[in-house]
């Protein structure tokens, strides 16, 4: 690790470990995550621009708190995503918060050409932090041509509301709710560029979500066992059948962490592995070819596949490590579940185990898809 990236993780500690102070409370109240993302700017880490860091510092942030650790996720995944596009014009601006309003099963936003740029018109249903960003980056269908452009927006731009209208039962602190464009100007100067289904590297940003989705599934399943064991050490009785006097000390409680630390660990390194893919893949620039964005897919796909696995499963086993009390609403354990239960419904992956399966027995290719 360089010197950079440890000062970087240290900074993500310092937060991750003021997120925990309050984050069952917060997750109660499921206000907007305004405090959240002042505290990710107050920190400088919406600056970071080394791949390998932002990807270390958002599992450390997602492991304390999963909603904060996806917007910040997201964040990075914008930033990306708008330099994709190779033009020259884009500015990620300093300490500023982005997200994405561009729902790939959504496609509710027109663009009508007008003097100096377009106007957008519609609404979006899901847009993960938008409500709180500064930038957005936002995909939408020209009224003329029928082609779509990826373009970027003052969050506050005249014309812009927010529904406000997220209550889910995981992932409430996200901001996910609605966005409504009502004739909101488009300069043509922030117009990113069009959207090529056939271009490999352009095509790169939806795997990307799905490299971002996984990171938060690791960070899930280490955070419910870090704040299980934490639990287990301090507050856990032993079952009176057990001849141990301490929790700590039962064959079955250490065994089952055991399994699910191996687990996490394995998930973690799948999706190390995921990123890293990624990252060269997106260095190739125009270089990448479809082999190899192909090999990539797939690479994310396995850690997609195996990572939700396992958050569904450790953020449920850690009540039976903890005991009946750690179910009390104070301990708020659920959270960890719920935001879990949530966040691996973002697409279906059952289509994503059949596409590893076909790469695998066929050589057959993901298709280019906002999912895959």
């Amino acid at each position: 690790m360089t010197s950079d990236r440890r000062k970087w993780v240290s900074v993500a500690e310092e937060v991750a470990t003021a997120l925990r102070v309050d984050a069952a409370q917060r997750d109660r109240l499921g206000a907007e995550p305004v405090a959240e993302v002042a505290a990710l700017k107050q920190s400088g880490v919406l600056t970071i621009a080394d791949w390998d860091t932002q990807q270390a510092v958002t599992r450390v942030i997602a492991a304390a708190d999963a909603n904060v650790g996806h917007l910040l996720g997201y964040h990075y995944l914008q930033v990306w995503r708008s330099g994709l596009f190779d033009n020259p014009a884009f500015d990620a601006g300093d300490d500023l918060f982005w997200a994405g309003v561009s729902n790939p099963l959504d496609t509710a936003l027109d663009l009508e050409p007008v003097g100096g740029g377009y106007t957008v018109s519609g609404r979006k249903t899901f847009a993960t932090g938008a409500a709180v960003a500064d930038r957005l980056v936002v995909s939408a269908t020209r009224t003329d041509t029928g082609g779509k452009l990826t373009f970027t927006l003052d969050a506050r731009a005249e014309g812009i509301t927010y529904a406000g209208d997220w209550d889910n039962i995981g992932q409430r602190l996200t901001a996910s709710g609605g966005v409504v464009f009502d004739r909101v100007f488009v300069p043509e100067e922030q117009v990113l560029g069009g959207q090529d289904a056939n271009t490999p590297r352009l095509s790169l940003a939806a795997i990307g979500f799905q490299l971002v989705l996984s990171q938060v599934h690791v960070a899930l399943a280490e955070g419910a066992l870090a704040e299980a064991a934490h639990y287990t050490r301090a507050t856990t009785r032993p079952w009176f059948l057990s001849g141990v006097d301490t929790a700590t000390a039962d064959p079955y409680i250490l065994a089952t962490y055991g399994e699910l630390v191996a687990d996490t660990q394995a998930a973690g390194a799948l999706v190390d592995r995921a990123s890293d893919l990624l990252r060269d893949a997106s260095d190739r620039g125009a270089d990448l070819t479809a082999e190899v964005r192909a090999e990539v897919a797939a690479g994310i796909t396995a850690a997609k596949v195996f990572s939700t696995r396992v958050a569904n499963h450790t953020t449920s086993k850690v009540f039976e490590l903890c005991g009946a009390r750690a179910t009390a609403g104070r301990y708020a354990f659920d959270r960890f579940w719920r935001n879990a239960r949530t966040l691996t419904l973002h697409d279906p992956v059952a289509y994503k185990a059949r596409e590893l399966g076909a790469h695998y027995l066929t050589g057959e290719a993901a298709p280019f898809t906002g999912y895959s």
